[in-house]
């Protein structure tokens, strides 16, 4: 495979997990009370904000998260993994913290019920689409 093709795939693979993690985080803000966008005016301003959110969650996903995984790695060993789940409330707290940071209309309320139900709805959501995608 040439290197060009490789930097496409790249693309095209990050591009298809920024529309997963934004239908997952649709689904989140329809489901979960205090995981909102704030003020949305119209469906296409609601989309591109999503489209936001979820490139916003994808780089925290990216760069933090292996960074906090290290640093509780005995928390994992101890839960037998179930810490997961709070990591993965915590990034999406720290998405809608950074979101409101950057004045995007995104909130996610407080951290234990909103993130934690949250994150687990962004989870399964994000996992029955990637089962669903060709890979």
């Amino acid at each position: 495979m040439q290197t060009h093709d490789i930097r496409s795939a790249s693309v095209i693979s990050f591009i298809v997990r920024i529309i997963v993690n934004g239908l997952a985080l649709w689904v989140a803000t329809e489901i979960v009370g205090g995981v909102n966008i704030t003020s949305a005016d119209s469906t296409s301003d609601r989309v591109l904000t999503l489209l936001v959110i979820a490139l916003i969650f994808a780089l925290v996903n990216a760069f933090i998260k292996p960074v906090v995984q290290f640093f509780t790695l005995p928390l994992f060993i101890v839960t037998l993994g179930l810490f997961t789940f709070i990591v993965n409330a915590l990034m999406l707290w720290l998405t809608g913290w950074i979101a409101e940071r950057l004045d995007i209309p995104f909130e996610v309320s407080d951290f234990f019920w909103a993130a934690v139900l949250g994150a687990l709805v962004v989870s399964f959501v994000s996992w029955i689409l990637n089962l669903l995608l060709p890979k």
